[in-house]
């Protein structure tokens, strides 16, 4: 094959030639492999050939050794690892070769592929000689400045590929030691230098045990701290882009520099450019991020000297709120135009709202004289900003703090929506919105919201919501808060209900607005008019939201009319469509809490029949709408819900089987559960599918590991939904629950969200087995006997453990009384021989939580009426 040939004609303007060439390079890599390998690194590596086959080259050899999808991806690995060693060999010296070449295109390209490589390598200990060979190319005498730079990249992603624990401390130290090499400004170009500072960026994960050293680490900061006083933008920006990532990674190790740090910051936020001055604000979020987590952390676990909190922004902000109040008047004239944009007035209003969490009440007296200096000047600068800053701090301070300046600010905040400048005016609905959301909370006795303002605020919310899109956007979120507060003060619910048909049509009429691109602005206004729904008293607004029902039904039947002709109509339809299926399902639940039952008997059909419809539209997040409506549908009408099974089941099923959008599947599962309680026993016609559909799941490897603890739960439901009609699924669920039972022993906890899930697995496990227990108790009991070791042997081991949620611990006490109040006499021996019992119950009884002391003392009673049997 000619491999140029055909790599450029991949590129062809004739769409056969490119479809030719496309199949044969398919062809070529299928059948051949190790050839295939090289080459193309032997085409990526000569500098004869064109620059545009050698990226092709390298694209090619890069997607053969790994891809997005995780079984494509381990296909790959075991690809590369049966190819013969020589050939490896051969590829991989010519990968290293190729950073030498002067074409720009070719060493990047090789970069990328090497790290690749060591992706595979490194983790089984092969390739040991890669991180010596890289330093050499930077020790080099005569290594040119393009070689450096490749091979600082290749340094930098191999950083990236692979994890920390896969280096020894001799190649952490090589890859630093090529790295600071890099960074030295004397001997360098820019170029290399930047190189050298983003691979650092990379291999900061990795530097540990030289952090952990103070000479190494001094020599580290101080080499970062120089190249953050450079003249070059982008080397400078990367500089403090390390600075961010160490303040993540190893905050307790920066005491000694954070005078240094704070100068470099203060100085990059107010002189250098925007990309510099937003890294400089980062590292003070970054900050603020980690002090507050260690707040969190000792508020939750009650020990004060559980972790080492530093107080860096309590000590800097006497100089710090003023740097980042500088900021806030730096707006972009046009910024209200651009949904995705990022400057510095953003950058330090975010990083301001981070400083009032961590420091709370110190923040008000530094940021109010800001606020009452700039609020009336003429400059619609001054005021926007001073607008940002009180919005900013609304959360963290105390209520106490806050609520006078609340209450006085209201006012302003509401003449100020008639602002003449837009971005006054969109500030000005945000910061609204935020005093809502953390100063009006009836339930709690606060609240800016009087009997004597309200209607005042109603009406300058609905004149604002007509204000140009981006404001109207903010001012949704404003009306969103207000309902919440009074949603979480139940019995105040009514107070809106004078206002409930304006607000409807006011936020219908935005949902509909024709001027605005930003589908942001729909979306908001459906979610507020769900809060209102949730909000509002049935009994005074029923018959208004009967009719807002039959809007959405009709706006939902007209989704399926639309013209679609392109995948942007097709997107905006699906989004219409989700949105549109949330407000049913807010109204059915709305509903479900009435007592009169008739209205929802009136329209069940025609939902059903819409919400069908909407599955035969092919998109995964219009399913999980449908879905949850579907679920609230089920719930509402009870027992009715079984003449819709017939048809619904094909679609319930392909949810519960649909691994490529696991939220779908998700819900699905839990639209299982509430079909069981709709239908009771008269679901078991539909139960083979749907339990064969649910252990499918469970034996998945591609399925979302997130769903699986919700699958266990619902397996619990249905046995205790079907009874005794389980004893056919037996065989094949508890195998698969003991499985599971075993994995949770060995998953290795290394980060937070693990401990988290393996807590949600075991629970979710407990409550499978207390769902068959009592589903069996009656009639088939003898069927869980010779799981009965097992399961309490799982429930002693979980409840053993010190580190485990409340959760945790109510649904494993249940569990060994379900097994004690099935199985009975069957297990006397077991809970004579084992004094576990008795101390966990005995803790529990001692515990705060009414409902854990309540279950303790009904277990306690089935255990001694066991015993005594």
């Amino acid at each position: 094959m000619d491999v140029t040939g055909v790599l450029l004609a991949t590129q062809s303007h004739d769409g056969q030639t490119r479809n030719v060439a496309e199949g044969n390079i398919k062809q070529f890599e299928e059948q051949s492999f190790p050839q295939f390998l090289q080459a193309l690194s032997a085409e990526l590596s000569d500098d004869n050939k064109p620059p545009v086959s050698r990226r092709l080259a390298g694209i090619l050899l890069k997607n053969s050794l790994d891809a997005n999808d995780l079984t494509k991806k381990e296909k790959c690995v075991q690809r590369w690892i049966s190819v013969d060693p020589a050939i490896k060999s051969h590829v991989k010296g010519s990968l290293l070769m190729t950073l030498g070449s002067p074409v720009s295109d070719a060493h990047r390209s090789s970069s990328q592929v090497i790290a690749k490589v060591a992706s595979i390598e490194i983790p089984r200990r092969e390739w040991p000689e890669l991180i010596v060979n890289l330093l050499g190319n930077m020790t080099k005498p005569d290594a040119t400045p393009s070689l450096k730079q490749a091979t600082l990249d290749a340094i930098g992603y191999v950083c990236e590929e692979v994890s920390p624990q896969d280096l020894e401390q001799d190649q952490v130290n090589a890859v630093l030691t090529a790295v600071v090499q890099g960074m030295n400004h004397v001997e360098n170009s820019s170029e290399v230098r930047l190189a050298a500072v983003k691979a650092l960026y990379n291999a900061l994960d990795f530097a540990e045990t030289n952090f952990q050293n103070e000479s190494e680490r001094n020599y580290i900061m101080k080499v970062i701290c120089e190249t953050a006083s450079c003249k070059e933008v982008d080397v400078k920006k990367a500089a403090f882009e390390c600075f961010v990532s160490i303040a993540s990674t190893y905050y307790d190790l920066l005491e000694p520099y954070m005078q240094t740090l704070f100068e470099l910051t203060a100085n990059a936020a107010r002189t250098d450019e925007e990309p510099v001055a937003l890294q400089a604000i980062e590292f003070w979020s970054t900050i603020c991020d980690e002090e507050v987590a260690i707040q969190e952390d000792v508020e939750e676990s009650g020990d004060a000297n559980s972790a080492s909190h530093f107080h860096f922004v309590e000590k800097a902000i006497p100089l710090l709120v003023p740097m980042l109040l500088e900021t806030l008047l730096k707006q972009e004239e046009d910024q209200d135009e651009d949904d995705g944009i990022w400057n510095l007035s953003m950058a330090g209003g975010t990083c301001l709202g981070l400083v009032a969490t961590a420091v709370k009440d110190a923040v008000v007296p530094l940021v109010m004289p800001f606020i009452e200096g700039n609020i009336t000047k003429p400059d619609w600068r001054n005021r926007e900003a001073a607008t940002f800053a009180f919005g900013s701090i609304l959360e963290g301070p105390s209520v106490e703090k806050l609520a006078p300046l609340g209450h006085a600010g209201l006012d302003f905040l509401l003449n100020a929506t008639k602002d003449q400048n837009n971005h006054v005016r969109e500030t000005t609905a945000w910061a609204l919105s935020r005093t809502f959301e953390f100063l009006h909370s009836p339930a709690n006795g606060v609240s800016v919201l009087t009997d004597a303002n309200l209607s005042h605020v109603v009406e300058i919310l609905l004149t604002s919501i007509k204000d140009s899109p981006n404001v109207a956007e903010k001012v949704c979120g404003a009306l969103y808060f207000l309902a919440q507060g009074y949603h979480n003060a139940e019995p105040m619910s009514s107070v809106l209900s004078p206002y409930f048909g304006q607000l409807v049509s006011a936020l219908l009429a935005t949902a509909d607005r024709s001027d605005s691109n930003n589908s942001r602005l729909c979306a908001s206004a459906y979610e507020t008019l769900n809060e209102i729904v949730r909000c509002s008293s049935i009994a005074e607004t029923l018959n208004m939201i009967v009719l807002l029902l039959q809007e959405i039904m009709k706006r939902l039947n007209q989704t399926f009319e639309f013209q679609i002709t392109s995948s942007e109509d097709k997107e905006k339809q699906s989004e219409l469509q989700a949105l549109l299926c949330g407000v049913v399902q807010v109204i059915l639940q709305k509903f479900s809490n009435y007592d009169d039952k008739l209205v929802i008997a009136q329209f069940a059909d025609q939902i059903m029949v819409l919400l069908l419809r909407v599955f035969s539209c092919d998109s995964s997040n219009v399913h999980e709408e449908a879905m949850l409506a579907i679920g609230a549908l089920a719930y509402a009408t009870g027992p009715d819900f079984l003449k819709y099974m017939p048809e619904f089941h094909k679609y319930l099923e392909m949810g519960l089987q649909n691994f490529g959008a696991y939220q779908v599947c998700c819900v699905s599962v839990g639209v299982v559960a509430d079909i069981c309680r709709a239908l009771d026993d008269k679901v078991l016609p539909y139960c083979d599918g749907i339990m064969g559909a649910l252990l499918k799941d469970l034996s998945s490897s591609e399925l979302h590991r997130s769903v699986k603890p919700p699958i266990m739960s619902c397996i619990g439901d249905i046995a205790l939904t079907i009874g005794e009609h389980f004893e056919k699924y037996v065989p094949y669920t508890v195998p698969m629950l003991q499985g599971a039972a075993e994995l949770c022993s060995r998953m290795e906890l290394q980060e937070d969200d693990s401990t988290e899930y393996q807590n949600e697995l075991r629970r979710s496990i407990f409550e499978a087995y207390s769902g068959i227990l009592q589903g069996v108790k009656n009639s088939k009991s003898e069927l869980m006997v010779p799981y009965a070791g097992h399961i309490f042997q799982f429930a002693e081991l979980v409840l053993r453990e010190i580190s485990r949620d409340e959760g945790l611990t109510k649904a494993g006490v249940a569990l060994v009384g379900d097994l004690a109040d099935a199985l009975g006499p069957s297990i006397k021996l077991l809970l004579q021989n084992s004094s576990f019992h008795s101390e966990l119950l005995g803790r529990c009884s001692q515990s705060d939580d009414y409902q854990l002391r309540e279950t303790a003392s009904w277990v306690q009673g089935v255990i001694s009426r066991v015993l005594v049997s």
